[in-house]
């Protein structure tokens, strides 16, 4: 496809008289790559081998993440003259692909960019106030972090959010982003029977009755009007006749967001931010948290661009950094079998930079080698499979030979240890168009399907029989299996696992498989916090000033963290730490 264009692209500048730059005249070409969801096409205008401008004509990335590559990388690139530019971390597929679609404009031109053009105009280099005053600073633009901020201003807080990496979102922005509600509008409109009582029960035995049962509780209790006021004040667009129901729930109970990604819920966030005039300042990595003589938090030291920032908080500091997923070094630390093998669904920025930091204050940690991986993953990135959630619609997860070998809607960690003892340390997602129908993921998820199929990691077939022969899966055994799986869904049992959400026939085409398996997930370990989210040293005391939420604690989840259960532990804990940091 890349050819293709190429070709394209050279015949267009042969179309305009092009092909060979001419002295003083401008040169217009186009060129295009592959990037995570999709072609990136670009058009480029060169004079005189100098780069004046890159016009992005086509392109289907995530709009938050990809944001800092169509604007910072794209001016590093016209201040260089170079293509030779940075990455944007955290987007590194798509800079890489914008990367490739600016060269092959640049090469169907036949053109070469001239060194020591470069303008001297780079905006990263200009200088911001070295000391800068608030009431309530955020460390860090997720979930957690954006709700307590926009809790933190509606209570009369002046309030500044700092967030290391170029694009805002974190962890929040790349996962699917449904959120469990007890007693949600949902249910009440499908006659699906929940309570609190009964989403406290599935948590707590879910986290191998680990996590604090008053953290709990109080999660359980504000789920729901922190999910009213997602979708009445933030304007999170979520289904109105669909729920998610995630291994260890006893109930359907998952609100899903629009397009089924965080992405719906960070786009809100970040429209409710420039509403409330809160400044979200990126590239800016906080490096200490500052104390005053009684110990208290009264701000945060930070870099940005080598030049060091005070912001200073007269109310209170919100750690809303993540965990540490992403950091090999810290997790081996305390799960050694986690090392460089395994792949990991966190955000590049997610390296426990806010545990650090609070330890440094006496901070306490609880749970720390609790460490989750996701059953469910690319092979080649590690990345979360989204279009592999039809499993929680009655997709079968088998193994190489064809068979399965564990319940489907299992805990995450029961699924991820199961399918690391197949042969390969891996699995395979089979459904058909009776489920598809349903789970909609293709359909939502196309371009995830493209970019697998492109990479032979998923296929749709007329035939279980040529999905097996494309995969190497023993086709008979899974044919067989297949007829088990049908005859349990028409019984209403199933005989081999017990599948508690009802089995589902895959008997009419287009069927699909996609190849899959673990990497590390989540964190639920943290530090250790009160029902106020106020942060404790490791004598059971207040930190007065500094208060945390999200995945940088560690009191909710106990030893392994429900599905669904994060985006409501960050927006109800981040909204009860926005309202205390202001009030004191």
């Amino acid at each position: 496809m890349i050819k293709k264009t190429l070709i394209a692209s050279a015949i267009l500048a042969l179309t305009v008289g092009c092909s060979v730059p001419d002295s003083g005249k401008v040169i217009t070409s186009e060129g295009a790559a592959f990037g995570k969801h999709g072609e990136i096409k670009v058009q480029t205008s060169t004079k005189d081998g100098q780069l004046l401008e890159i016009n992005v004509i086509q392109q289907k990335e995530n709009k938050v993440l990809a944001a800092s590559v169509y604007t910072e990388m794209k001016d590093d690139m016209i201040n260089q003259n170079s293509t030779e530019v940075d990455a944007i971390s955290g987007a590194t597929v798509t800079s890489k692909a914008f990367k490739e679609a600016v060269e092959n404009s640049l090469a169907a031109a036949g053109v070469t960019l001239v060194a020591g053009l470069a303008k001297t105009n780079d905006a990263s280099k200009e200088v911001i106030a070295t000391e800068q005053n608030f009431d309530v600073v955020v460390i860090g633009s997720g979930g957690a972090g954006l709700s307590a901020a926009i809790t933190a201003k509606n209570a009369g807080a002046d309030v500044v959010i700092i967030e290391k990496m170029p694009t805002v979102g974190g962890n929040s922005l790349i996962t699917g982003g449904q959120m469990n509600v007890p007693g949600n509008w949902v249910q009440k409109s499908m006659g699906i029977e929940d309570s609190i009582d009964i989403f406290v029960k599935d948590t707590l035995k879910g986290g191998d009755y680990l996590g604090d049962p008053e953290m709990v509780q109080l999660m359980a209790q504000q789920a729901l009007p922190a999910a009213e006021w997602l979708r009445d004040y933030i304007k999170v667009d979520f289904y109105q006749d669909q729920l998610f129901q995630f291994g260890g729930h006893s109930v359907k109970r998952g609100l899903i967001p629009r397009n089924h990604t965080g992405a719906e819920w960070i786009s809100k966030f970040m429209a409710k931010t420039d509403e409330l005039e809160i400044p979200i300042h990126t590239r800016t990595t906080a490096t200490a948290l500052i104390q005053d003589q009684n110990g208290r938090v009264i701000g945060v030291e930070a870099e940005k661009n080598g030049q060091k920032i005070t912001y200073m908080a007269d109310r209170g500091v919100v750690m809303a950094t993540g965990g540490f997923g992403a950091n090999v070094a810290m997790r081996t630390k305390y799960v050694p079998e986690l090392d460089e093998r395994y792949g990991t669904t966190n955000a590049r920025g997610i390296m426990g930079d806010g545990i650090v930091m609070a330890e440094k204050l006496n901070a306490k940690t609880h749970n720390m080698e609790s460490i989750q991986t996701y059953p469910i993953c690319h092979t080649d990135t590690g990345v979360i499979s989204l279009i592999a959630d039809s499993r929680f619609f009655g997709a079968i997860v088998v193994n190489k030979e064809g068979k399965r070998f564990v319940e489907e809607l299992e805990r995450r960690d029961v699924i991820s240890r199961a399918i690391l003892a197949q042969t390969n340390q891996q699995a395979y997602v089979l459904w058909g168009s009776e489920i598809e129908q349903i789970a909609e993921t293709v359909k939502v998820h196309k371009d995830e399907f493209a970019e697998l199929n492109r990479k032979g990691m998923m296929y749709k077939a007329d035939s279980i029989e040529e999905l097996a022969d494309k995969f190497g899966v023993d086709k008979n055994a899974l044919m067989a299996q297949v007829e088990r799986v049908n005859q349990f869904a028409k019984s209403g049992k199933d005989g081999e696992f017990n599948h508690r959400g009802g089995l589902k026939p895959i008997m009419k085409a287009p069927f699909y498989m996609l190849v899959a398996k673990p990497s590390v997930h989540h964190t639920m370990g943290g530090l250790m916090t009160d029902t106020k989210t106020r942060v404790l040293n490791t004598e059971g005391q207040v930190i007065d000033g500094l208060y945390a939420a999200g995945e940088v604690t560690g009191m909710t989840h106990g030893s392994n963290r429900l599905g669904g259960n994060a985006i409501t532990d960050i927006t109800v804990f981040g909204r009860i730490a926005g309202k205390e940091a202001a009030a004191h």
